[in-house]
């Protein structure tokens, strides 16, 4: 029995059948053997590495082969036209994200374009943001249930796996772009970003718990708190050394992220009343760190949290360009507030006053 020819090499044997009976039509030997070039080229020659091609929604055949033959899927954007032409495929292509081979060969190419083979999603989930924000982010780019998204973050497996005392995974999806094949189901999703995170922590952080004295989970709590407080890169390890300053002499936290967990909901301003929630994340009633993560850490934010600056603060304040005033003292904590209130109160009245200017030279609005 022989074997089945590759696609190409059976069109191949068409094109130069039908090449020879066309010499009695007045079709010239150049484009003959052009179209003869453009079917070896189709052969492809042994696929190389993934690469990320988008075909926009609309996008023509030629608008598609262009990105292709850029990304290095096609050798030629004009053959592989052509190719389409004589397959009399050159409609019909599927718009999205496509993961495809380097080298694929235009057979292969054309087939996965037009039945949308290869099609990937891409979610980026941003340092900071929490299950709250992370499921409706994967529910909405990769089509899946929020309630299996709800189930997969607390998945007994990978919170055994993960050896942590807390309901969910929550700080342990970590924040990355993620190229997901279409249908990939919760499970999965959630899976492959708690495996970046123990891709990402290195058998040196390890060691160094012992002299910070904090356990893997410790430190993933701390780094989430300096993520949400951190404005500037420069400033998470000197906010992780405030906080570790605090534990050291059993100060409270009182870390206004962590009320704002206990919310359940974000507020523009943490205000006394909400300092009452009962909650074991209310770092202002309950000593020491909570329970587990509050967010998702970046690398950067867990860094600070292993290797904290070596500076003697205990306090410190937000002002409105992003810094913070870092004091020692009680006392000069006050003093930084006074400061920091002014600056807020300031930038309150300039907003405001931007605000009345704009309505009074548009009244009717944009």
């Amino acid at each position: 029995m022989h074997s089945p020819q590759p696609y190409c090499c059976n069109m191949l044997s068409r094109v130069r059948i039908s090449s020879r009976r066309a010499l009695a039509r007045p079709v010239g030997l150049v484009a003959r053997w052009t179209i003869v070039g453009v079917v070896i080229a189709a052969c492809g020659r042994s696929p190389g590495r993934p690469v990320r091609v988008t075909v926009p929604v609309g996008a023509s055949l030629g608008t598609a082969a262009e990105s292709l033959a850029r990304a290095g899927v096609i050798g030629s954007a004009r053959f592989f036209r052509a190719y389409a032409f004589i397959r009399r495929d050159d409609r019909a292509i599927k718009a999205g994200t496509y993961m495809l081979h380097r080298n694929s060969g235009y057979g292969a190419t054309l087939d996965a374009i037009r039945a949308g083979k290869g099609l990937v999603r891409s979610v980026t989930i941003p340092e900071g943001f929490a299950l709250a924000q992370i499921i409706p982010l994967f529910a909405s780019k990769l089509a899946i249930a929020p309630e299996s998204l709800a189930a997969a973050v607390s998945d007994t497996a990978l919170l055994h796996q993960l050896d942590v005392p807390t309901p969910t995974v929550e700080g342990y999806v970590f924040p990355d772009t993620y190229i997901f094949p279409e249908q990939t189901s919760a499970r999965v999703a959630i899976a492959t970003a708690v495996r970046r995170f123990e891709q990402i922590w290195q058998p040196a952080w390890t060691l160094r718990l012992d002299s910070v004295g904090l356990t893997r989970h410790d430190v993933m709590t701390l780094a989430s708190i300096v993520e949400k407080e951190a404005r500037l890169p420069e400033e998470r390890p000197v906010i992780a050394a405030v906080y570790m300053n605090r534990l050291r002499d059993h100060m409270l936290l009182q870390a206004d992220p962590t009320v704002q967990y206990a919310l359940g909901e974000h507020q523009s301003r943490v205000l006394y009343k909400h300092l009452e929630i009962e909650s074991s994340y209310n770092t202002y009633k309950h000593p020491g760190l909570p329970p587990g993560p509050i967010a998702s850490p970046g690398r950067a934010s867990i860094l600070a949290a292993l290797y904290p600056a070596n500076v003697p603060y205990k306090y410190f304040v937000a002002l409105p360009d992003g810094h913070h005033e870092f004091r020692n003292d009680f006392a000069g904590h006050e003093s930084a507030r006074r400061l920091a209130r002014r600056a807020w109160d300031s930038t309150a009245t300039k907003h405001a006053a931007n605000q009345t200017d704009t309505a009074r030279r548009h009244p009717h609005g944009r």
